[in-house]
């Protein structure tokens, strides 16, 4: 179950839709039988069933869409019966109580706060992934039951070892990700610097206006949101990508798109970068964004073949798709080991997914 908000694959923004992509085309070519519920027009090799006729973006923010696409998605369960469901909407822990199918849930955002409580008020219902070991870290009382790092298909990503002068920030327009601190490094390094990503939400644009706009100018430069192919294309020409986070990022897709391309990374050591980008081989974790300034001068000393072979190495979606096949299983056990008449459950017969342990069936 993705969001209803972009189509999967994205055209464009949307870093869950291009995970819940990978995993589920993944899950079919090790042998699953998959179900995805999503927006029309999404692109999958699993049997689709849209919930909308359209991507419901121009809505996004707004919780009527989402509640929708959750009774949608009810009806279906009730004709589909299937073995387990991975729930990656916002939606999915306050339904995972209501559900008699076993429920997985990525937490995609950060589990602090109001969301935190949230998930801590679904409780043992639901199986409780996260992205990062610094969502857990943070958050600790929650019940997790796993950690599983997003993923990026490489090979799909065009690399570009050589670089020109400029540096690009890219993301969607908040204070937390700090595109103003990125012009700020930029300049203050003498380098000229190009920014693109999401600007559509009220939010976003007050805070375009107040923090980004008055700081454009012949060095800072705006090019809006882009599909993946001029995004793509633009980080591989940058030198490096200036990514001064000032709240605890989750993961961050946009790291690692970097790096696949073969351009480091510069970011402050906060929530999962330190997870993801290797400090003096990938890019540069710094504490302050001053010192990101004295970075820019040091990215001779990054490879971007090494950029490249971590992502592949790392974050490849075979390496996620067994993680999730696994949390599949556990999630399975774990709902056997706790129905009354436990000792006569027998799990589904999931197959072997390319090497994986099967877990035997419960007896």
């Amino acid at each position: 179950m993705a969001p209803p908000f972009y189509a999967v694959p994205p055209a464009g923004y949307g870093g869950i839709e291009a995970v819940v992509a990978q995993l589920a085309d993944g899950l079919v070519r090790r042998g699953h039988q998959v179900t995805l519920l999503a927006a029309a027009g999404s692109r999958t090799e699993a049997r689709l069933l849209p919930t909308f006729d359209e991507p419901q973006w121009p809505r996004l923010g707004r919780p009527e869409p989402e509640l929708v696409h959750a009774a949608r998605v009810a009806e279906q369960l009730a004709e589909l019966r299937p073995d387990v469901v991975h729930d990656h909407s916002a939606i999915g822990p306050a339904l995972a109580r209501d559900r008699s199918v076993p429920t997985v849930v990525t937490s995609h955002g950060p589990a602090t706060g109001e969301w935190g409580e949230y998930l801590a008020a679904a409780g043992d219902s639901m199986h409780l992934v996260a992205i990062s070991q610094s969502q857990v870290d943070l958050t600790p009382t929650l019940p997790w039951r796993a950690v599983v790092h997003n993923s990026l298909d490489a090979a799909a990503v065009p690399w570009r070892g050589d670089k020109e002068n400029f540096v690009v920030w890219l993301g969607r327009f908040s204070p937390d990700k700090a595109a103003h601190l990125a012009i700020d490094v930029a300049q203050q390094a003498g380098r000229r610097i190009v920014l693109a990503g999401k600007c559509s939400e009220p939010d976003e644009q007050e805070y375009f206006d107040a923090e980004v706009e008055p700081r454009l100018g012949p060095d800072a430069e705006y090019l809006g949101e882009m599909d993946a192919a001029a995004k793509y294309e633009l980080l591989g020409r940058a030198a490096a990508l200036v990514f001064p986070l000032q709240w605890e990022e989750p993961f961050g897709m946009v790291l690692l798109e970097a790096m696949a391309c073969g351009t480091p990374v510069l970011s402050l050591a906060r929530g999962a970068v330190p997870e993801v980008v290797v400090d003096g081989v990938t890019g540069f974790v710094r504490e302050e964004p001053e010192q990101l300034v004295e970075c820019l001068g040091m990215l001779d000393q990054i490879d971007p073949g090494a950029c490249r072979q971590h992502v592949e190495r790392a974050f490849s979606p075979a390496a996620m798709v067994a993680a999730y096949e696994q949390v599949y299983r556990d999630c399975l056990h774990a709902e056997a080991a706790a129905a009354p008449d436990s000792g006569d459950v027998a799990l589904p017969d999931l197959p072997d997914g390319g090497g994986v342990p099967r877990q035997q069936a419960a007896h």
